[in-house]
């Protein structure tokens, strides 16, 4: 597993250990992973021209998660996975994603579009985990709720179907123990179960903390720009964000039912996420 300390993968760790799969956790500091002691974890920095065959050694299944390759060539972890005899990569690609080349334009697309092709082209069994905005973004928010109540940024009416990290683990859970081919070569599109703006995040998190008063404050574009960067958002990114965010200031999110046909219930609403995230906010 690529990425198991992030929020997606830590949640998927937890699951499959639950479901008595064995695991091995990639992670560049094992010391402070904190993941289940069922998992073997093993330290990998894949951005550092590590041999990555001997990490894939014995393993059936890769969760591959291009946020945690860190610049590491995908079709370099593709090969390796077919020399070490994987048979399937479940792979969280993004929503970005559209199949059609000419409208896959945005970095993130490319990025996604381009490990798609690869898999494909492996020759190994897949599965996508085409997700929406992540409900986990909201903690980029944390420090300013913490310290006077504001989330700050240019667009609050920008909307979104935010996705809890539990409904895409979920989902690459159920690619990992498919028996019968029901997720072999299937692309999900995965959302939350509604939409809602970033000002509606804002007050749900409120809630969630039994503070009312949380709410959101409009700042410049310039200002959020620099406030992505300090979060570590090159400027180009940034800006690419926002101008992505106010493209849907006005508009309706799209919503899929893909948690519900996949795992059988419904996605989890972003007031459940706010819920469960109390202390990352407190």
């Amino acid at each position: 597993m690529t990425g198991a300390t992030g929020n997606i993968g830590r949640s998927l760790v937890e699951q499959l250990v639950a479901q008595g799969v064995p695991v091995r956790a990639l992670t560049r500091d094992p010391a402070r992973a904190g993941l289940p002691e069922a998992a073997e974890v093993v330290r990998a920095d894949l951005s550092a021209g590590q041999p990555l065959e001997p990490l894939l050694d014995g393993a059936n299944g890769l969760f591959l998660n291009l946020a945690a390759t860190r610049g590491a060539d995908v079709a370099d972890i593709v090969a390796a996975a077919v020399a070490a005899g994987v048979q399937r990569i479940v792979l969280n690609s993004s929503m970005a994603v559209t199949g059609v080349p000419e409208d896959d334009t945005a970095p993130i697309a490319v990025w996604h579009a381009e490990a798609e092709r690869l898999i494909r082209e492996s020759g190994l069994e897949w599965c996508f985990v085409r997700g929406g905005m992540y409900a986990t973004n909201a903690l980029m928010w944390a420090d300013g709720i913490r310290t006077d109540g504001l989330v700050r940024g240019p667009f609050p009416g920008t909307t979104a179907a935010p996705v809890h990290e539990a409904d895409l683990a979920e989902i690459a859970l159920r690619a990992f123990l498919d028996e019968d081919g029901t997720h072999t070569g299937q692309v999900y599109v995965v959302t939350g179960p509604e939409g809602i703006t970033f000002e509606g995040q804002a007050a749900a998190i409120g809630r969630a903390l039994g503070r009312p008063e949380v709410r959101f404050e409009r700042v410049s574009f310039e200002e959020g720009i620099a406030l992505m960067e300090r979060h570590g958002a090159p400027g180009p990114v940034a800006e690419d964000v926002l101008r992505n965010f106010e493209a849907t200031v006005g508009t309706e999110a799209r919503v899929t039912d893909a948690v519900l046909r996949v795992t059988g219930h419904p996605a989890r609403s972003f007031e459940e996420w706010a819920r469960d995230h109390v202390a990352d906010f407190r």
